[in-house]
């Protein structure tokens, strides 16, 4: 939590879920949530995005945190391109709050999506495969070197930086770094 400038106790959490479709992936969600209430944020602070009531969160700029969940990145783009929260999501970054993504949150956050093909199924059609743009380099989650010519084929391919990381490794961006930490 040394990226919040606040106590837990006082931050707000806009919480999005969008990308997980079934209950299988919901159990990750939950789980995210109880870590979020684990560092000491209390479970109030902790707001859902719900896509198909997005005006139910009220003012977006209350927010210290955006944390954006696995699932299907390709469900999760289509879904915050259609209610703006896209545009409110970066938004926020620029004023400086603190942007989470875990899995597709972390594909998201690149300039680039299609990564997530060959892990995810595009089973909406989705054709636009830009991302949010809060980085500048193509985040691969859950990396094993399994993957290394998938994201080999990627690298060549792509006109970004691709970075591979690991289940026990994030990308902390800042004005001022851009570290890999475990």
């Amino acid at each position: 939590m040394r990226l919040l400038p606040k106590d837990p106790s006082v931050a707000r959490v806009l919480f999005v879920p969008t990308a997980s479709r079934s209950e299988h992936e919901m159990k990750y969600v939950r789980e995210s949530e109880n870590e979020l209430i684990q560092l000491g944020i209390p479970k109030g602070n902790v707001i859902w995005f719900d896509y198909r009531n997005p005006v139910a969160i009220g003012n977006t700029s209350d927010f210290d945190v955006i944390y954006v969940c696995g699932g299907n990145t390709f469900f999760l783009s289509e879904k915050l391109r259609e209610t703006g929260m896209d545009k409110k999501i970066i938004d926020l970054v620029q004023q400086g709050k603190v942007y989470v993504g875990v899995s597709a949150g972390s594909v998201i956050a690149g300039p680039d999506i299609s990564i997530a093909g060959p892990f995810d199924e595009n089973d909406i059609g989705l054709k636009n495969m830009a991302g949010l743009k809060l980085t500048d380099k193509v985040v691969t989650p859950h990396y094993t070197e399994k993957e290394k010519d998938i994201i080999e084929e990627f690298r060549k391919n792509l006109p970004y930086a691709v970075l591979p990381i690991t289940d026990s490794q994030a990308l902390e961006e800042t004005d001022k770094h851009s570290i890999v930490v475990e």
